[in-house]
């Protein structure tokens, strides 16, 4: 069934690292709301199943596999979209990867430059292929994925830190830049949330407690729709929707 309240009918909408998490079920949700999907992500055969699971609830999705450090295939995806749509309502950054937790002084080079090139470097590229497509539509909507770890002290995540605060960094500057027209890009946290990536982290955590990828896509789906008025802003998911640990538990019960 359609969900016709976030105004995202025959909106175009690009999700990066579709193929599980959280990516996954933003682009499911945004197929319910009614938008028209691509997604991207390294394995076909996990996005295969994400497809199926959008047609599954009545919408559409191409399917286009990328590493986001096959920086030249971006460029590519973004002529692809130009050609067959014309413009992209929406961009959601997703796509993301967690190097090894460890001491700043004791990264390996490879960590380092793996996590600058996805985390922070393709999502410039990404920014850069997709803003003439952003600004082609109506009311182009842009999120970029951050996270807690981009402020405050965070002992052996130096990498994804510095990457995602870097990213926030380029999302003010991004926004400032778009003040004069329909384009309305924000930076969203999405908070400690069960996913796989979260489980490598803290791999004695009970995710049972936490928000599922699932019960955060409404924030997700509010800064896509054509009536938000945040831009420029860096939000969090929890307070959005008001997941409080006190309600969290509360979810985990009923599961």
């Amino acid at each position: 069934m359609t969900n016709l309240s976030y105004g995202l009918t025959d909106k175009l909408v690009l999700v990066t690292g579709a193929s599980r998490g959280i990516g996954r079920a933003v682009a499911v949700a945004a197929a319910v709301a009614g938008a028209e999907l691509v997604i991207t992500g390294r394995t076909i055969g996990a996005l295969e199943e994400v497809d199926d699971e959008i047609k599954a609830a009545g919408g559409k999705a191409t399917i286009v596999e990328l590493d986001m450090k096959d920086t030249a295939a971006i460029p590519r995806l973004a002529t692809a979209i130009e050609g067959r749509w014309g413009r992209l309502d929406g961009l959601v950054a997703n796509a993301g990867m967690l190097p090894a937790l460890t001491p700043v002084a004791h990264l390996q080079e490879k960590d380092w430059d793996e996590s600058i090139a996805v985390n922070l470097s393709g999502q410039w590229h990404l920014i850069k292929a997709m803003d003439p497509l952003l600004r082609a539509a109506p009311a182009g909507r842009a999120i970029l994925v951050s996270s807690g770890a981009a402020v405050g002290s965070r002992p052996f995540w130096g990498p994804y830190a510095a990457a995602k605060a870097g990213l926030e960094a380029l999302g003010r500057s991004w926004a400032g830049e778009s003040e004069q027209i329909n384009l309305r890009i924000n930076t969203l946290n999405p908070g400690g949330t069960a996913t796989t990536m979260r489980a490598l982290a803290y791999p004695g955590e009970n995710q049972a407690t936490l928000p599922q990828p699932e019960d955060i896509t409404p924030a997700f789906l509010q800064l896509l729709s054509p009536d938000c008025e945040h831009h420029g802003a860096l939000l969090a998911a929890r307070e959005m929707l008001g997941l409080t640990a006190e309600s969290r538990l509360a979810r985990s019960r009923k599961r």
